[in-house]
């Protein structure tokens, strides 16, 4: 009587497993439509079309810098914040599954504390000497590492926690600010003012907040153009710093 169970149930398993892939999918598909209805239609363009122009940039500055030392800053300096650009285009341009989409959102959310590391690497190179260099370069890899951990393992961690973490390595620099200042009134001020944009960057990203057109240009949108301004303010800071030593 039960001579045909053994080979019935291989088949209904499959069944419910090939059912059950079916579902899967829809619900996968379901998730990306509706990521694509609620993402700004400029979301991910900023940093886009902004990428070869780092690129550029970086590739500028490594070959221009003039010793080993300044080529190594430099190069940390550029290729964190191609990585970054480059990351959170393809992250926020795509419509992802769910697995590729939260591997991605790990990668963008890391990629801002290398950046900040990066960022401040070649004027711990260019401007500082000794104790000092290696105390600075020592705080913002040291904390860019432990960020990199914190986000891969915690990437739900709420943002009014997430947030001043970035901020604070941000200004981790502030206890040099007698030693980086010797690279010139422009120097310091390009540093400074890279940083304040960072840092209302940061607290838009925060609070999402202002959000003038969530269709088309969102909270998000400011937070990237401000990522490229403060960019911007620091790699013209450290083609300063760096091009006085030749």
């Amino acid at each position: 009587m039960n001579s045909h169970a053994p080979t019935s149930r291989p088949r209904v398993a499959g069944a419910v497993h090939d059912r059950a892939t079916e579902i899967t999918h829809a619900a996968e598909q379901v998730m990306r439509d509706k990521m694509a209805e609620v993402k700004p239609k400029l979301r991910g363009w900023l940093h886009a079309s902004f990428t070869p122009l780092a690129l550029a940039a970086g590739v500028v500055l490594i070959t221009l810098s003039p010793t080993a030392a300044t080529r190594v800053g430099s190069a940390l300096f550029a290729s964190t914040a191609l990585l970054l650009f480059t990351v959170s285009a393809v992250y926020h341009r795509g419509t992802w599954t769910p697995r590729v989409w939260a591997f991605l959102r790990r990668f963008d959310h890391a990629n801002i504390f290398l950046l900040i590391a990066g960022s401040y690497t070649p004027f711990a190179i260019t401007l500082l000497d000794g104790a000092a260099r290696v105390g600075l370069l020592t705080i913002v890899w040291t904390g860019a590492l432990l960020g990199v951990g914190f986000k891969i393992w915690w990437p739900d961690a709420p943002r009014w926690l997430s947030t001043p973490v970035y901020i604070a390595l941000g200004w981790a620099a502030i206890f040099y600010a007698g030693d980086l200042s010797s690279g010139g009134a422009a120097v310091i001020t390009l540093v400074a003012v890279g940083g304040g944009l960072y840092t209302l960057g940061g607290l838009v990203y925060g609070l999402k907040k202002p959000d003038p057109f969530p269709a088309w240009f969102g909270f998000h949108e400011i937070f990237h153009t401000l990522t490229i301004a403060a960019f911007v303010c620091h790699y013209v800071a450290a083609s300063i710093a760096t091009y006085r030593l030749r």
